[in-house]
């Protein structure tokens, strides 16, 4: 077992009978996924919305049952990943494009749980590059307005030759700050800049991080 799985199926654990819980996207909330279907198949009842439409999908495989937001004031539990997490489980996210509904469930969770490999835990957040969620139009505009007021690389996401366009139908701008010496000061100034959506910094939003190694140890990380 690598450490994605091990970190993913801990995660897992803490999901008991009767909650509604937030379905993660990407690599190692795959592991999760995977392991409450094993439970549901096994007799566990839960409910669940997914951040991603690739959740979604593999929610059904396993035939998780999936509610709309229409449905639910708050969710009891949300397991998802992380791009990079620092000792204050301060995250960057967003480099499966699911940011903004990432957050959002997030934000609408009782319990945020972490899931990641080793290789994600950092000093200090900034060598993933922070994606930035943008309307398309006049996404230029938005873009020019970044890059006037951070002197680093700015990047529209690409993918064989065309823009990305996320679930929501917007773009993702990926930002190379390198080391961000305050996430909390960056996380707000970006949200004032018209035409941003949202970004990838979770700032103070995580319960607890399970981490997984190669050997298959796992570490939790309490929230402070």
């Amino acid at each position: 077992m690598n450490g994605k799985q091990a970190a993913g199926y801990l995660a897992a654990e803490w999901v008991k009978d009767g909650m509604t819980v937030g379905l993660g996207t990407g690599s190692t909330a795959y592991f999760t996924i995977e392991k409450l279907g094993e439970r549901v198949a096994g007799g566990l009842k839960i409910t669940a919305i997914a951040t991603s439409k690739a959740s979604e999908e593999l929610a059904l495989k396993y035939n998780i049952p999936l509610l709309n937001a229409s449905e639910v004031d708050k969710l009891d539990i949300a397991i998802d990943g992380a791009d990079e997490l620092d000792s204050d489980l301060s995250l960057i996210k967003g480099g499966g494009a699911a940011l903004l509904r990432e957050k959002l469930v997030a934000l609408h969770s009782d319990q945020f749980i972490v899931v990641a490999d080793g290789s994600k835990v950092v000093k200090r957040l900034g060598a993933f590059k922070l994606p930035i969620e943008v309307v398309p139009f006049c996404y230029e505009w938005t873009l020019h307005t970044l890059r006037e007021s951070y002197p680093v690389p700015f990047e529209v996401r690409m993918k064989d030759q065309e823009i990305v366009v996320t679930d929501n139908g917007n773009y993702i701008v990926d930002a190379s700050f390198g080391r961000i010496e305050s996430p909390q000061q960056l996380a707000e100034e970006l949200k004032r800049i018209t035409g941003v959506v949202d970004h990838g910094l979770f700032i103070g939003m995580a319960s607890k991080a399970v981490v997984g190694y190669e050997n298959g140890r796992t570490e939790v990380i309490e929230g402070k």
